[in-house]
């Protein structure tokens, strides 16, 4: 099956992933002039009202350089909505999101059969986060266009099984878009993701070394120094497994070789209204393919150094 046709256009193959606190209107805007799909979490947007103008500023930038330089690459844009009952703000976001006809929903936490319907109604896609065979199918029978397969070493939120296991089975059972998600930051890794049965990578963490993006810059430093190694896999601290630095769960006061255990009850995903918000902005989240970030840099050379990479790995390919 071919990628729907919003997907088709791309300079590279890639769907730059949802990060919270870090993800804004600059970031994506960034992203999409580079080719590749930004998004931006709607939790990001605060307070709640703040989104509308959010969709507004991307537009229209975008349509701007569309105007500006008419035979560029500009891709769409994604904003991601977290389907769970801590959200209190999921019926709002998605209401504005369909109002601004926003191009591509990422879903995650949950299959999202409330999201569906709305974001088919104006010609959208809905694809959505799974870790598993069980994840994936429950989302497909919600009705998704695309599924994003979170595997081992992805930033955030994560499964734990290897890409190859996962991309795998799934294609047993579905010829739609998939897109991989795992330790994924320079163009080999993306040809690798394609090589393994996937449509399209998605990157993350690569994404948090950039100017654009916002978190502090003691948390863009410690990327710098941090390798695989340096990633610490817990449910402490969203009541769902995840990848973080390690420094930063140290400066929090926690001893990563003895974590206590998580209260499912007490699930935190950045919503609004509580009091205890320090997952993302005090925990800070990053995959296993940090050892590979050398420095700090704008989104369009990041963006201009994958290409270079991917090309090349697909250059030793064919002359191999």
């Amino acid at each position: 099956m071919s990628l729907p046709p919003i997907l088709q256009n791309l300079s590279l193959p890639v769907i730059c992933s949802p990060m919270f606190i870090a993800g804004n209107p600059r970031l994506v805007i960034e992203q999409c002039k580079a080719g590749v799909v930004g998004s931006f979490p709607a939790l990001n947007a605060r307070p709640k009202e703040t989104l509308d103008a959010w969709l507004s500023e991307i537009e229209a930038a975008l349509e701007d350089h569309r105007k500006a330089h008419p035979g560029a690459t500009v891709a769409p844009f994604a904003v991601n909505q977290i389907v769970h009952k801590s959200n209190d703000r999921l019926a709002y976001d998605v209401e504005v999101c369909i109002r601004h006809k926003v191009p591509i929903t990422i879903t995650s936490l949950r299959a999202p059969h409330e999201v569906v319907e709305g974001v088919h109604s104006y010609g959208g896609i809905v694809l959505h986060d799974v870790i598993s065979v069980r994840h994936a199918e429950k989302a497909l029978e919600a009705g998704v266009d695309g599924l994003i397969l979170v595997c081992a070493g992805a930033g955030g939120h994560a499964g734990t099984l290897s890409p190859f296991a996962l991309v795998g089975e799934v294609r047993r059972f579905f010829d739609g878009p998939i897109i991989l998600s795992g330790a994924i930051a320079s163009g080999d890794a993306i040809l690798a993701a394609l090589a393994s049965g996937a449509d399209l990578a998605y990157i993350g963490t690569r994404f948090l070394a950039t100017p654009e993006a916002s978190v502090p810059e003691r948390y863009k430093q410690e990327l710098l120094k941090a390798v695989a190694a340096d990633i610490v896999y817990t449910d402490l601290f969203s009541g769902v497994h995840g990848n973080y630095l390690k420094h930063s769960v140290v400066a929090a006061g926690f001893d990563p070789k003895n974590l206590p255990k998580s209260d499912p009850s007490k699930m935190n995903f950045g919503t609004e209204g509580g009091a205890e918000k320090k997952v993302w902005r005090d925990i800070w989240s990053a995959g296993q393919g940090v050892g590979q970030i050398e420095a700090i840099q704008p989104v369009a050379e990041v963006v201009a150094r994958l290409k270079k990479e991917y090309v090349a790995a697909r250059q030793r390919l064919q002359l191999g």
